[in-house]
């Protein structure tokens, strides 16, 4: 039998997080052939290595080595290397992940080449196009032929788009699978030790968002809340290369690091980063995948944006959206036990990756095939990680 070649991207880090399930999955069958393919938008090594070492990921199979720029260098840079990439050696099958430019870039590429285009983590919408990732998500489920959403939500707008029910299918949320994969290796780690938090009640900050962290009032604005809370519960806040960058660029950097109750510290790959946050109280950030975790490990999450992409962590979840300035006040309402406890969405069950491989299988080579036997490779492939 002649294999599928399936061409895997990872641009940014909770891509990763989101490939390596289905690497996992696709790798050991015997009916497709992976290039995992890393766009290189994020280059850090302490925040892109970390997570695929983490993740059991090999080294990629093509490195495009495009790094930073504004949204139209990455985008068209993207572009230029993964075409020449596609013309030398074409895939049948190129599966991109999530909203950021490389998602958009990769997926144009193929539909342009007329290669067959998967998204994964389909159909989220925050209707904010402001954000960058809106209008890479619009764009990307426009070109795609495969659309796997992760929840209801996001098979409804697909549908009120003008999407055919056919390119649809719902597989659940791929993120839980990655969680899943190396709960192990969380539960192991020494990361809460390493700070001193064991046996103790904190919260865990990330923040990123430009609307939040790249102009200096807002971010001034952030530091006197984060300050505020850090005095009814411990903060520690893994800070983001972009976040730390203006923090000193609007010299807000000394008054948060001497301030009593924080604790900052470089970013963390995702096996640390999850122990802190399965022991936290909550969690205050501006991430998608952070709303998720949270509401799959039944953590209160304070998200501080307006819109979410993700309305399934807030209508069935443990998150929030919540205004800077009622930061502080948000934080002493969970601390007194005013907080509803919420429950995990349908299908977000660790098992994503197997339900995106037999949809490939079924889709592709017009065969059905029961998700087990992918569910065991990815356990095998993971091991006792």
């Amino acid at each position: 039998m002649e294999r599928l070649g399936i061409d895997l991207i990872a641009a940014a880090r909770p891509n990763f997080m989101k490939v390596a399930p289905l690497f996992h999955a696709l790798h050991v069958q015997p009916w497709c052939k992976l290039r995992l393919v890393h766009t290189g938008q994020h280059y850090d090594r302490n925040m892109s290595e970390a997570f695929f070492r983490d993740l059991k990921l090999p080294s990629p199979d093509l490195h495009l080595g495009v790094g930073s720029g504004s949204h139209a260098e990455q985008t068209a840079n993207v572009m230029l290397a993964y075409e020449q990439a596609c013309v030398a050696d074409r895939p049948d099958l190129v599966v991109v992940v999530g909203d950021v430019n490389s998602t958009l870039a990769c997926a144009l590429v193929g539909s342009k080449l007329r290669i067959t285009v998967a998204h994964l983590e389909a159909g989220l919408r925050s209707r904010d196009r402001d954000m960058p990732e809106e209008i890479n998500r619009l764009v990307t489920d426009t070109v795609a032929d495969v659309l796997w959403t992760p929840s209801p939500d996001g098979d409804e707008n697909l549908l009120a788009e003008g999407v055919a029910p056919d390119k649809i299918t719902r597989v659940g949320n791929i993120m839980i699978d990655s969680y899943e994969l190396m709960r192990g290796a969380i539960e192991a780690s020494v990361e809460r030790k390493r700070l001193g938090l064991l046996g103790r009640e904190y919260g865990v900050v990330t923040l990123h968002r430009p609307s939040n962290v790249d102009e200096s009032a807002p971010l001034a604005a952030l530091v006197r809340q984060l300050k505020a809370v850090a005095v009814r519960l411990p903060l520690v806040f893994p800070v983001h290369p972009r976040t730390r960058k203006n923090l000193e660029a609007f010299g807000l950097w000394p008054e948060l690091a001497e301030a009593s109750g924080v604790t900052l510290i470089e970013p963390l790959g995702y096996v640390d980063f999850m122990n802190l946050v399965c022991g936290a109280r909550l969690t205050i950030t501006d991430s998608g995948g952070v709303q998720e975790e949270t509401t799959y490990l039944g953590i209160p999450c304070l998200t501080l944006r307006t819109t979410t992409e993700r309305p399934i962590t807030v209508t069935e979840g443990t998150n929030r959206l919540v205004a800077v300035y009622a930061l502080a006040r948000t934080v002493e309402e969970i601390l007194a036990g005013c907080w509803t406890h919420g429950r995990k969405p349908a299908l977000w069950d660790g098992h994503t990756a197997a339900r995106v491989a037999a949809d490939i299988r079924r889709r592709l080579l017009g065969e059905s095939d029961e998700t087990e036997p992918a569910e065991t490779a990815v356990r095998q492939a993971v091991g006792s990680a």
